[in-house]
């Protein structure tokens, strides 16, 4: 197959300029990380996952799965590299997605594409030394709400898509950092939801109010919802902080073990010590339900 020469790099080898090689995470000696691994081919589109790995220890060891944010229209998985990194240095296999991004690909795309991963991990558990029974998932903003959807969706066959259809796309845990739970409440509360929701939706509130409803995991919630540990901060201007609130009083009503964590202050995209805190308190509860 002919190889297809970006043309800003085309331009480059024109004049003379050798391109920067993309950097990717720092990785300890007792990690191992594969980029680019194909776990879902939908559409023709090639979807792929890079993922970490403990060097020591002969496993089977507890599986985590990370869904970058970005409106649904945005963002790659590249940005959970470090994070990937982090988990495996914990002793997790860590592995953070890509997935089809609106407008070109509305809900229910999204969700189908997570959990094609979720099943590629237990279809390849053996090849990646991963324990099937304790997996695990996280995600920011967008992925927060993947991560959520996942947590509360299991078993319901519309939302499987495919892909290893003969695994489970159960997760046995949840970390939702500041993402959505009731879309029909977003607008006039997210600086830019009349903006995002409509590309992944199909429309507004107004003329498409049940894809908002369906697509909200609020309304998904059952006793069978899988432990969450909601992180959020007080002052976030994209996704309020009370959207956590609802969805942690809602599994706390379906006798669903639930937490919530504040950041009081913290904006949108955790920094500094926020970031710090937010970790440790994911990989606690993680160390909790997947240990």
């Amino acid at each position: 197959m002919k190889k297809i020469v970006p043309l800003a790099i085309a331009l480059l080898a024109i004049v003379g300029i050798s391109p920067l090689p993309a950097a990717g995470p720092a990785v300890p000696d007792t990690v191992a990380f594969i980029p680019g691994i194909e776990f879902a081919h939908p559409d023709n589109q090639s979807l792929q996952l890079n993922i970490a790995q403990p060097k020591e220890g002969a496993g089977p060891f507890p599986a985590i799965v990370c869904i970058h944010g970005g409106g649904f229209r945005a963002g790659t998985r590249e940005g959970y590299d470090s994070l990937c990194v982090s988990l495996a240095q914990h002793g997790y296999v860590a592995v953070t997605i890509s997935y089809r991004l609106a407008p070109a690909y509305q809900f229910p795309a999204a969700v189908y594409d997570c959990k094609a991963a979720v099943r590629w991990l237990r279809a390849n558990a053996a090849a990646y030394h991963i324990d099937p029974k304790r997996v695990g998932v996280m995600g920011g903003s967008a992925g927060g709400h993947l991560a959520q959807f996942l947590g509360v969706t299991a078993g319901l066959k519309e939302f499987e898509g495919d892909g290893n259809l003969e695994q489970s796309s159960s997760v046995s845990c949840v970390v939702n950092q500041y993402g959505p739970s009731d879309f029909t409440k977003s607008y006039g509360k997210s600086v830019d939801a009349a903006e995002v929701l409509p590309l992944f939706l199909g429309g507004d509130l107004e003329h498409k109010r049940r894809e908002h409803i369906v697509a909200s995991p609020l309304y998904w919630v059952t006793p069978a919802a899988a432990p969450t540990l909601c992180i959020h901060g007080t002052e976030d201007n994209y996704v309020a902080y009370e959207q956590a609130t609802w969805i942690i009083e809602r599994l706390k009503a379906c006798s669903v073990e639930a937490q919530l964590f504040t950041l009081d202050g913290a904006g949108h995209g955790f920094k500094g010590a926020d970031a710090e805190k937010a970790e440790k308190a994911m990989i606690t509860f993680f160390d909790q339900h997947l240990r």
